[in-house]
């Protein structure tokens, strides 16, 4: 396993200060690694996640070279050849595990804003303190956009979001987790190959969900409240002016809408498997009463359940079916803004990342720069890849969700390697 700084390295050197998890720690799972603190329903701070994936490694001996920065893999004969800042390594096969958020997703017209303007991207933020003083411009309303935006806000600076498409979603529904429901109704469980449009699935925004201890919603509503202003999609820049596209009404609408469909199909799930009969189930351990959980999550016989999945004690009831008030929509909202003004000091550049495959010396990546690959079977036979949106389930980005996929590729790389040799 080749890592070109430290164990853990994008989540020790590329996040910013205060980010937590999105997933709550009984969802931090890996094959024989779980999430053992006090906390099983709160969410991970950075320190936290470098520490259990450190420990990961350790316990599960992987054979770590750290430092070893690949610069090339290409074929050579029947396999590949790796060149890393270490030396240069022969194998068969190459899983390539590099994530997609390698490099950050800034527009074109980035260059043309003025030079006055700072532009900072979620890799080099750190904290509101260390940007330069005055009003901020936060462009990408997905998990990321809406999490700095609150945090500069609280800060005391003016701020404005650009929005964008988006996902909406409550951090808690009916009393649980809404990554619960995800998981425990099967949606997250959906397969590559069952999904009508598998491209735009795996373009999908992050949904706009934070991690805090008070388990707090923040959506554009709870932005509002605060005192953000919200505007369109930035289109593009003309003689120093961000210009914003209009219809915010029917990008909110559009939101508010696929939320109401997602928590739908959690109530008939919930419906269908009798978990609206307030009996105590979990709906995941298929508890028959509490006087016999199949222990999947370490409850002990329900009269003392440890809370690792959400069971909190086996005679808790699940909450009434909820909505929510529709995203407010701004009386009027500005379709464009000076940026040599001095309104705005810095624009962060919440608009997502993309893949570097800079260092990938095989003929397998498309015009867009993504990765051709089938369910993790890269097209130049044993490569492989891991850790890409919905690469065989919904979950695959997702550290809950790697094992299942994991397996599957490996074992596709094992029969490949069992097979004759070309």
């Amino acid at each position: 396993m080749l890592e070109r700084g430290e164990v853990a390295n994008s989540w020790r050197r590329e996040r910013w200060d205060s980010l937590r998890l999105l997933t709550p720690n009984w969802q931090s799972r890996l094959p024989g690694h779980r999430y053992e603190g006090p906390d099983p329903d709160g969410y991970m701070t950075m320190p936290e996640v470098t520490e259990f994936i450190e420990r990961f490694a350790k316990v599960s001996g992987a054979p770590v070279r750290t430092g070893a920065n690949v610069t090339s893999v290409r074929g050579a004969g029947d396999g590949y050849r790796v060149t890393t800042s270490l030396g240069e390594i022969r194998c068969r096969t190459v899983v390539i595990a590099t994530g997609a958020c390698n490099r950050p997703a800034v527009p074109g017209f980035a260059d043309a804003v003025p030079a006055s303007v700072g532009q900072v991207t979620p890799l080099r933020y750190r904290d509101p303190a260390r940007l330069p003083d005055g009003g901020v411009l936060v462009v990408g309303a997905s998990a990321t956009g809406v999490q700095l935006t609150a945090e500069l806000r609280r800060s005391g600076r003016p701020v404005i979001l650009s929005v964008g498409e988006h996902v909406r979603l409550p951090r808690t529904y009916r009393g649980r987790d809404v990554l619960w429901w995800m998981e425990t109704s099967g949606i997250w469980d959906q397969r590559y190959d069952e999904i009508d449009d598998l491209t735009r699935a795996r373009r999908l925004p992050s949904p706009q969900l934070v991690g805090t201890p008070e388990r707090a919603t923040l959506d554009l509503g709870a932005l509002t409240s605060m005192g953000v202003e919200l505007v369109g999609r930035w289109a593009t820049v003309r003689d120093g002016r961000a210009l914003f596209s209009g219809g915010l009404r029917n990008v909110f609408s559009l939101a508010d809408l696929k939320m109401a469909r997602l928590l739908d199909t959690f109530d008939e799930w919930a419906r269908a498997g009798g978990r609206d009969g307030r009996d105590g189930r979990d709906g995941r351990d298929e508890c028959d009463g509490c006087d016999g959980c199949d222990g999947y999550h370490g409850c002990d016989g329900c009269d003392g359940c440890d809370g690792y999945h959400g069971c909190d004690g086996c005679d808790a009831e699940m909450g009434p079916p909820e909505r929510f008030p529709p995203t407010p929509v701004p009386e009027s909202a500005r379709l464009q803004l000076d940026l040599r003004s001095g309104e705005i000091a810095t624009i962060v550049w919440a608009t997502g990342f993309r893949p570097d495959y800079g260092w990938l010396d095989v003929p397998v990546v498309d015009a867009k720069g993504q990765l051709r690959h089938e369910g993790g079977v890269v097209e130049s036979p044993g490569l492989y890849a891991l850790g890409l949106p919905v690469l065989r389930r919904r979950r695959s980005t997702f550290i809950c969700g790697i094992e299942d996929d994991a397996r599957e590729v490996i074992d596709h790389l094992t029969r490949y390697l069992a097979g004759p040799r070309p």
